[in-house]
């Protein structure tokens, strides 16, 4: 790996910004940023950032990834700073309004009823939320952490379980998986169609309900296989107990 610390002249004065370029692996050519303090504390992120310094240095315009304030939040900061007022004490809004910190002006409805009520577009249908295709990879980059902020060990997945689409990485694969198990009700059954097809136009051919793998046929071996493992585990476990049992009977 590569490394440059310089000067963070955007963070008080003994602010260190270090910049590793990656020479190996999946993630070649991929740079981590890091701060450090005057007191040689490492920081890897921008909420680590917050909560070390607090009230005392104002990051919300900070850009972690340059090390620069970041001249578009600036103005629109300004920008915002000189437009607040409060809604509250507008004279022109007509009772009932939705008392809220909106830019816009929101009538609401009065019920008279206690039954709660729904307005629903039946002309068009119910109106489901669409799935962006390769949301997963918004994930790139980010790293589990232990209680003591150290990067936890990346999982391996079996040589048979291959990503689709185009510049997935196993990084993306695994957090791809590893959300349709958690959030998903449907079963995983991965990306149906042939690689060629999925490689060529992923926007027709891609199923965002899907995880971004290839479809993987298990057969009844690989689930014999599986159950012998199991069995196998199960039984060094009971021998364990045996011995830890044996060994703790006083004489």
């Amino acid at each position: 790996m590569m490394c440059n610390t310089l000067d963070c002249p955007a963070l008080p004065k003994g602010w260190k910004r270090e910049e590793i370029i990656r020479k190996s692996g999946l993630s070649a050519g991929k740079i981590d940023v890091f701060y450090y303090s005057p007191s040689g504390k490492k920081f890897r992120s921008k909420p680590q950032l917050a909560r070390y310094l607090g009230e005392s240095v104002d990051l919300s315009t900070f850009d972690f990834r340059t090390g620069k304030i970041n001249s578009i939040l600036l103005r629109k900061s300004k920008r915002q700073r000189g437009t607040q007022f409060d809604y509250r004490n507008d004279a022109s809004l007509v009772p009932p309004i939705r008392q809220t910190a909106s830019i816009f002006k929101q009538p609401v409805t009065v019920m008279k009823t206690q039954e709660s009520k729904v307005k629903t577009d039946f002309k068009h249908g119910p109106q489901e939320k669409p799935k962006q295709l390769f949301w997963e990879k918004r994930l790139q980059g980010l790293r589990a952490c232990d209680i003591n902020e150290e990067e936890l060990h990346i999982l391996e997945l079996p040589r048979n379980i291959k990503a689709v689409g185009p510049h997935v990485t196993e990084d993306t694969l695994l957090q791809s998986i590893a959300t349709a198990l958690h959030i998903s009700a449907q079963p995983v059954t991965g990306q149906m169609g042939n690689k060629s097809s999925l490689e060529k136009n992923p926007g027709v051919f891609i199923n965002p309900e899907q995880p971004l793998v290839q479809a993987l046929m298990v057969s009844d071996e690989d689930i014999k296989k599986q159950e012998d493992r199991v069995h196998s585990a199960r039984r060094k476990l009971e021998t364990a107990l045996k011995t830890l049992n044996t060994n703790s009977i006083p004489a």
